[in-house]
């Protein structure tokens, strides 16, 4: 079930919803960078194109999670 949260992303306010897991690692992934939750949404927010925004993170999350595995299976 998707938990629904309000965040302010350059003074405007958007809502979200994503799963507690995606929720609970882009916490932490903000934490890890010194940053906000809605910094690191607006981040993503800015880059992301076209693509739905929940779904943005929801890559941009993998992405992040995933990139340590990528690493070591390329070297």
């Amino acid at each position: 079930m998707n938990v629904k949260r309000s965040l302010s992303l350059a003074g405007h306010r958007t809502s979200l919803a994503l799963e507690p897991e995606f929720w609970t690692a882009a916490e932490s992934l903000a934490g890890q960078r010194g940053q906000s939750l809605a910094a690191f949404v607006l981040d993503i927010d800015r880059t992301r194109g076209a693509r739905n925004l929940a779904s943005a993170v929801r890559v941009a999350v993998l992405a992040d999670l995933t990139a340590p595995q990528r690493a070591v299976s390329s070297s």
